[in-house]
């Protein structure tokens, strides 16, 4: 019998360091929060409330993870629905307070290691507004039992 993925959604610690490089330069993030996580065996969900130290207070968080691909959906403050797939260049909607924007994502690299338990997730990619680079960034998410 199929699992329902709104089914057994338990109580995590989610650990968050990322780098983002632009022209700019770089600009490391990294904190732990509190969130949901319920692991099936087509699609895995994770998911948390961003806070003002990502500046997206009111917004949640969600990661649906498949066998080789993922989608982060965030609702609130920002609205975007991204796509991560190696090797494959996704277009989504940005949109904020100041307004909506269309966005390229181009993943470079994308490491699912998710169990009942939790486990950890790492990818990359460069992120682009009509082909023209904004930025590259990378992520490493890692999943326990609260």
């Amino acid at each position: 019998m199929k699992k329902d993925i709104n089914d057994g959604m338990k109580n995590v610690i989610i650990s968050i360091k990322g780098l983002q490089s632009s022209e700019e330069g770089e600009a490391p993030i990294e904190f732990v929060t509190d969130g949901k996580y319920c692991f099936g065996l087509d699609e895995t969900m994770l998911s948390y409330m961003e806070s003002e130290l990502t500046g997206m207070d009111g917004t949640k968080t969600t990661f649906r993870v498949s066998k080789n691909s993922m989608t982060m959906t965030r609702e609130g403050t920002v609205n975007a629905e991204m796509t991560f797939q190696k090797g494959k260049k996704h277009v989504f909607l940005y949109q904020t307070p100041l307004g909506a924007t269309t966005l390229g994502v181009d993943t470079s690299r994308l490491k699912l290691g998710l169990n009942e338990s939790g486990g950890n997730m790492e990818f990359s990619y460069n992120i682009d507004v009509d082909n023209l680079l904004l930025g590259t960034n990378s992520y490493e998410i890692s999943v326990r039992e609260a």
